[in-house]
């Protein structure tokens, strides 16, 4: 399909997108299973309760933001937003086995009340980045790295504008905004003096509508440190827009956090810590944009990057019916904090085969 094709399509109104994807997935789901009335009645019945999933704040309403409290009955969907499909952004991180105050999947299907089902949900961006470090060149003073940049969809290329940020021991850097038809180039040069290793954030968004975003956070090597994989030295997570760092050993120290999105940079002060952890306040901001936070500090005298997303995504929660009889799949597209993503929820199956 040609990048104008899908331009197209992002170039849709939400509503429409809503309406042609929650079409789709019903006529897949009853087509397929119109061999007699009960088993149409079945398909009724899953897809009812996928939506409900996305469409039910759940019990209590605002259960998302208090990191102790479990929901007596799940959903994700914000409490204070009337328009359909949109998602409580600390209901969803929370959904991340990654964040400190995650709930189980035990706890979720144990408050949705469907003990004769299981499901599994994931949620990711409309289309992907990718980021591949393609060449470096080393002078006396600094290193310029050339990065390659795509973005696509189902493995065809998206126009989208770029945005990116490198973060390395001594400076934080932003490039300009750059126009892609799929593919760019990006260079990025930090002074041999800084410590490595450092990290590259990439940022896109549709050219027809700033709510269609995406991202990529990638590390490499500087000087002679390679990269640890992500959350070695310290776990992020954010939650009703406060940051908490926990740091994994004795000797790590975070010196430094920051809040990106396309358009911002903000750096974050810390309000409390402890000998284990610390926590900053994520602004609130109206711009249309994932937020990227980024923590830098040092293991010892080792330099290190940890990052994560808010919304903590892209997310896979929950247990697969995958190859189960009666097994159903839905599509959505579903807003988090303005931004629109791509949700697929898989239902059926009986929850005592898990």
């Amino acid at each position: 399909m040609p990048a104008t094709s899908i331009d197209t399509f992002f170039a849709c109104s939400l509503m429409v997108l809503l309406t042609v994807v929650a079409m789709a997935s019903t006529s897949k789901v009853i087509y397929s299973y119109m061999g007699s009335r009960q088993e149409l009645s079945e398909v009724e019945r899953l897809y009812a309760l996928s939506k409900r999933l996305l469409l039910d704040c759940g019990n209590p309403a605002n259960w998302g933001k208090h990191g102790e409290e479990v929901p007596e009955k799940f959903g994700l969907a914000e409490s204070s937003v009337e328009a359909a499909y949109a998602l409580d952004i600390d209901k969803v991180s929370r959904l991340n086995d990654r964040n400190h105050f995650e709930i189980t999947y035990a706890q979720a299907y144990s408050a949705l009340g469907i003990p004769d089902l299981s499901f599994k949900m994931e949620i990711q961006p409309v289309f992907g980045v990718t980021v591949n470090l393609t060449a470096k060149y080393e002078e006396a003073n600094e290193t310029t790295y050339t990065f390659k940049i795509l973005t696509e969809r189902g493995g065809a290329s998206v126009s989208a504008e770029l945005k990116c940020y490198a973060v390395s021991e001594n400076r934080l850097q932003q490039s300009d905004v750059h126009a892609s038809s799929g593919q760019v180039y990006v260079n990025i040069s930090i002074p041999n003096s800084d410590a490595g290793p450092a990290l590259l954030v990439a940022f896109a968004r549709s050219p027809h509508d700033s709510c269609i975003a995406s991202f990529s956070a990638y590390p490499f090597q500087h000087g002679s440190a390679e990269p640890k994989t992500n959350g070695t030295y310290a776990k992020l997570s954010p939650l009703n827009h406060s940051l908490t760092v926990s740091v994994n050993h004795p000797l790590t120290n975070v010196s430094r956090a920051y809040a990106l999105t396309f358009n911002h940079v903000s750096t974050l002060a810390q309000t409390t810590a402890s000998n284990q952890s610390a926590t900053y306040p994520i602004p609130s901001l109206t711009e249309p944009s994932p937020i990227l936070l980024v923590a830098a500090g040092y293991n010892s005298t080792d330099f290190f990057t940890e990052w994560t997303a808010y919304p903590q995504i892209p997310i896979q929660f929950g247990v697969s019916p995958a190859g189960r009889s009666n097994t159903f799949t839905c599509h959505y597209i579903v807003r988090i904090n303005a931004v629109i993503y791509r949700c697929t929820i898989w239902i059926g199956g009986l929850a005592d085969e898990t």
